[in-house]
């Protein structure tokens, strides 16, 4: 019987969109984008940032993380 799989980073990014949750993405290169997703598939995370959407390759990702609360 096949073990059904689990995609952590699908569930992640779901949740996260459908709480339109301020996310703070981390590239590979140290760059910060504060912003929303909008929209992910395999490859690619849109997010709404400044209010532009901005295309991010997965492979370009270093961390995501709910954005901080402000103090």
């Amino acid at each position: 019987m096949n073990k059904p799989n689990i995609n952590i980073q699908d569930g992640f990014l779901f949740q996260s969109l459908k709480d339109g949750r301020a996310m703070t993405v981390e590239l590979v290169t140290g760059k910060r984008i504060d912003g929303r997703i909008r929209r992910f598939d395999r490859f690619a995370v849109v997010i709404e940032a400044q209010g532009r959407e901005v295309l991010v390759y997965k492979h370009a990702i270093a961390t995501i993380a709910s954005a901080s609360p402000e103090v």
